[in-house]
């Protein structure tokens, strides 16, 4: 089966692409960071700059490790789905599921393997690129020379590789439907309990004082909790609305509809859509509020201030780039598989404009949902963090943080679907049809 793999990425390897550079990705981000434990062991380095580069490695790291497997497990279900025939067609022919799992699994190695490799060249420039940062902002001594070991390049090889591994046998399990019923209920358990403990965690802002350090960490982790918990219910949540929702017309009713029969394939979108609104939010509107008073206090930031800043800004960073990723890979494949169903409604008489009206009601409807639960998320942490170390209720900064996190979120889903479906309805409908079939 591995040779089969092989030769199934060689002759397809547009399919692999998005893999590739959610591997790549991951791979390079994992491996600067860790490239500055290497920095921190080497010899003559002071206790403080050792300290710093430790912290922004094992912070940074531990994001960095969910968000690889978060972006190889949305890009590998969206390309095991699209490929359902093909599987079924080699169970048919007598494959195993056991021999199955070892060809997708062998594909995704193969492809993280690759990620690996094509990513040590630009962890190398971006680790010393970051402790120029780092030297720059006095955070670390200009003595201390930037190191890549073993310690990066191991962790790269462990982290992605383990994240493929894992993430393929989830991928290929969730389209064929074969996983136990026990799950469901373990799934349901570990919502509510990130709900529980993210209302436990933003309410318990409320025990600290407003000069206390660990101020933003009670708010921060139960706005990100929160919205684990809200993107775990990503299909319950999306019918919900659905059910309310009062669009008229025949592209809305053709939307809602679309929509309510593919909640289930959509969940991984809504759910990047709500993480990448919360966690951005509640980081940014925290950290800008926390240095805005710090400036009016007349106090000068101390060292663990300008890290946790620099984290803070860096983990948002991250997190845009590998959602931006998953967000872009999801809605085109979502969007060019339906080739045949666009075809199929434009020989019906639909338009390629009432087509695309559609697609715009459909990605509207996905947009404002994942916003609005990502903004509810992120408001259970801004408010009580607020309040206590400013005694305002809703800080003036959180406005422009959350206008320029909407933006991002918008202008990457209308656009790659808008994009992708133009791209679609230039086929023929006629054509479109036939090669779908």
């Amino acid at each position: 089966m591995l040779v089969l793999a092989l030769r199934s990425i060689r002759r397809r390897p547009g399919q692999f692409l998005a893999t590739l550079l959610s591997a790549f990705l991951g791979a390079a981000i994992i491996m600067t960071f860790n490239s500055l434990h290497d920095t921190a062991g080497r010899g003559g380095v002071d206790s403080v700059s050792a300290g710093t580069l430790t912290t922004a490695a094992s912070v940074v790291g531990g994001y960095g490790s969910l968000l690889v497997f978060f972006a190889v497990a949305s890009t590998l279900t969206v390309n095991v789905r699209r490929r359902a025939g093909e599987l079924e067609l080699l169970r048919c022919s007598g494959a195993t599921p056991a021999q199955l799992k070892r060809m997708v699994v062998g594909e995704a190695l193969v492809v993280a393997l690759a990620g690996v490799a094509l990513a040590v060249g630009p962890a190398v420039l971006g680790g010393r690129a970051l402790l120029g940062v780092f030297h720059d902002s006095g955070q670390v001594a200009d003595t201390v020379s930037h190191v890549f070991g073993p310690i990066a390049l191991m962790s790269g090889l462990a982290i992605t590789l383990s994240a493929s591994v894992g993430a393929a046998f989830l991928a290929l399990r969730r389209v064929t439907r074969g996983a136990p019923r026990r799950d469901g209920r373990a799934r349901r358990f570990l919502t509510y309990a990130a709900l529980v403990a993210g209302a436990v965690s933003a309410c318990s802002t409320f025990a600290f004082s407003a000069t206390d350090e660990a101020l933003m960490a009670p708010p921060a982790y139960g706005a990100i909790l929160l919205s684990v918990g809200f993107a775990s219910l990503a299909p319950r949540l999306l019918r919900g609305v659905l059910d309310r929702l009062p669009l008229s017309g025949a592209a809305g009713w053709l939307a809602v509809r679309n929509l309510r029969e593919r909640a289930g394939e959509l969940a991984g979108i809504l759910m990047s859509l709500i993480l990448f609104t919360a966690v951005s939010t509640v980081t940014l509107t925290v950290q800008t509020v926390e240095s805005d008073a710090v400036e009016a206090s007349g106090l000068v930031k101390s060292v663990d201030a300008k890290n946790l800043e620099t984290l803070n800004f860096t983990v948002v960073g991250i997190i845009v780039v590998f959602v931006c990723v998953m967000l872009v890979n999801s809605l085109y494949a979502a969007t060019s598989y339906r080739s045949r169903e666009f075809g199929q409604q434009r020989l019906a008489g639909a338009t390629p404009g009432q087509v695309l009206g559609v697609v715009w009601a459909e990605t509207l409807v996905l947009t404002v949902t994942g916003v609005f639960f990502g903004t509810v998320a992120a408001l259970a942490g801004v408010v009580p963090f607020t309040v206590v170390r400013t005694d305002a209720v809703l800080p003036e900064q959180a406005f422009g943080v959350w206008l320029a996190v909407v933006s991002v979120a918008a202008v990457v889903t209308l656009g790659t679907s808008l994009a992708t479906a133009r791209k679609v309805l230039r086929t023929p409908a006629t054509d479109a049809v036939a090669l779908a079939s």
